[in-house]
């Protein structure tokens, strides 16, 4: 991870801050015909305003005298503003200071980063940000939408974009950039509120609840997450799949209908709500909305799973497995994709290829729901005098 300036060589690795004279005193002319410009709302303000109680919510950005002391001890006598960001960021890296692991479920606060050492985009983010506006240097919160995982666990299928710290402003900003991930232009990374970051801090701690089964751990995160930022659609996506879960069908359709009048194109929604409706026996809503999600150029191999299912069911083989192709491009190694594969070729009578995929299917999982069900397909097919 190495903090990029716009105006350095883009092709330089471990670019260092390339920052220049970044606090500038400027004149304080007075003039009685121009009022000066408000105060921007603070975040406890904003907080209130939500009807919430500032001291009940967890703030990641916080840091405590431990590390204030940890921090003193690091910068030493350095004074300009890039040798200083250079050395946090040096520190929080190297063996002789934090030595931070990357795990994409670890969404802590700053002082859950600093004692476990452990990290993901945007707990890395808190602590960067918290450390530097220790010292008065106004870090801030960037999000590079270019970027986005899509992981699945049973019926969850979690969205994430690229959380990341900026410094600076026109031609001297800095943008921290990740070596974890796949490569992206961070010239697109756009500036967010550290309310938005709080949403997302909360978003993203609702989800790792569900992961670990929590599901009333879940959606107390989440709906604290979407009070504090009503209009993040993928907070109400996945505090659908939350209320799904805990058995509110009602509350998971509101919840997904919600986040799709927010951003129509959040395509998550789309599907879990063509699931729902599938559950509750409305087969043809469940069409129709899948049918949209069909029109939409997409990365999300899940998507394109759930169109092949749909398929399937139609009898419809060939577009099953135009859609289960497209999944594997964005899914290789998915041990649902492959199993989907087998069960394809097994129903368009190619027992050996769906042996195949059988076996990449058991190499990624061999206790997969689907890859069990191909299994007993194949295992069915042998019965009935197949190969």
């Amino acid at each position: 991870m190495t903090p990029k300036s716009e105006s350095a060589a883009r092709s330089a690795p471990g670019v260092r801050l390339a920052i220049g004279s970044l606090v500038t005193l400027l004149a304080a002319g007075c003039s009685g015909l121009t009022a000066p410009p408000p105060e921007p709302p603070t975040l406890e303000s904003q907080l209130v305003a939500r009807g919430l109680r500032p001291e009940e919510i967890v703030r990641p950005d916080r840091i405590d005298d431990e590390m204030r002391s940890w921090l003193q001890e690091i910068l030493g006598e350095r004074r300009a503003p890039s040798d200083r960001l250079e050395r946090i960021l040096d520190a929080m890296q190297s063996d002789w200071g934090l030595a931070l692991t990357y795990d994409v479920g670890a969404t802590g606060t700053a002082m859950e980063v600093f004692r476990s050492r452990i990290y993901n985009c945007l707990s890395f983010s808190h602590l960067f940000i918290a450390l530097a506006r220790e010292i008065g240097l106004e870090a801030y919160y960037m999000t590079v939408d270019e970027i986005q995982r899509y992981e699945r666990e049973g019926d969850l299928v979690v969205v994430s974009s690229h959380v990341t710290s900026g410094f600076g402003s026109g031609p001297d900003r800095q943008v921290l950039e990740f070596a974890v991930g796949p490569a992206a232009d961070y010239d697109s990374a756009q500036r967010i509120s550290d309310l938005m970051a709080l949403a997302l801090h909360y978003t993203n701690r609702g989800a790792e609840s569900l992961r670990d089964g929590d599901v009333e751990d879940a959606i107390g995160w989440l709906e604290t997450a979407v009070r504090i930022e009503p209009g993040l659609a993928h907070a109400w996506t996945n505090l659908g799949v939350a209320r799904r879960r805990s058995g509110d069908l009602e509350g998971a359709e509101t919840a997904y209908r919600r986040a799709i009048f927010i951003e129509p194109r959040t395509l998550s929604a789309h599907h879990n709500l063509a699931g729902l409706l599938r559950l509750r026996g409305e087969d043809d809503a469940a069409r129709e909305i899948l049918a949209i999600l069909d029109e939409v150029r997409h990365r999300d191999p899940y998507i394109y799973l759930a169109l092949g299912d749909d398929s399937m069911d139609q009898g419809r083989l060939e577009d099953a497995e135009r859609f289960y192709r497209r999944a594997l491009r964005y899914a290789r190694r998915d041990p649902e994709v492959r199993a989907a594969l087998g069960l394809w070729a097994l129903a368009a009578g190619d027992e050996e290829r769906a042996r195949i995929w059988l076996r990449r299917a058991r190499e990624s999982d061999a206790e997969s729901e689907r890859t069990a069900e191909l299994s007993r397909a194949l295992d069915a097919s042998t019965d009935d005098g197949g190969v």
